[in-house]
């Protein structure tokens, strides 16, 4: 196993987990009080977890941190905030739709990466009795919630429907 290959790419997933939660604690935040923030508190605690078991994973490969990476993640996570969303000071329904985006096409770079790791348990006995089938399958899980939520913020943002609180579907219909 090239262990330098492989830490190059656990650490990118690493910073990818440190701009991911980053951007899901921001995203909670603007939607506390309303059903998407708090799915987003449930995902946010998964989150902490992955990146544990990721920490750990590097641990026990030998992979060192790279925290060039990871102070790289932090401050392009922070400079992704300046993008225009409709509203110069506000948080807009934009923003939500475009937050969850992000958290969904950073989700699916998480399930590659169990499903990678999965295949090299095989030969690792570093990564030996971890689930990786339970990671990948709690990974599509989240992708279904957040691609839900996705459309339904898409629906707001774009033609202006209502959420109903505490439900998947906006107000007056539609939403598939």
């Amino acid at each position: 196993m090239d262990v330098k290959l492989l830490g190059i790419y656990l650490n990118d997933h690493l910073a990818g987990s440190a701009a991911g939660l980053e951007l899901a604690r921001r995203a909670e935040r603007e939607n506390r009080g309303n059903p998407v923030g708090d799915y987003l508190a449930t995902l946010i605690t998964e989150l902490e977890q992955d990146r544990a078991l990721l920490e750990r994973v590097m641990r026990g490969v030998r992979a060192p941190r790279d925290t060039f990476k990871l102070g790289a993640a932090w401050l392009m996570e922070k400079l992704g905030r300046l993008k225009l969303n409709g509203r110069f000071v506000r948080y807009s329904p934009l923003s939500r739709m475009v937050e969850l985006e992000g958290l969904f096409v950073a989700s699916q770079g998480r399930r590659a990466l169990w499903r990678l790791l999965r295949r090299l348990a095989r030969v690792e006995k570093a990564l030996a009795g971890i689930d990786f089938d339970a990671l990948v399958a709690r990974t599509e899980g989240q992708l279904r919630t957040l691609e839900r939520w996705r459309l339904l913020a898409a629906d707001t943002a774009f033609t202006h429907a209502r959420f109903l609180p505490g439900t998947l579907a906006p107000a007056g219909g539609g939403g598939k």
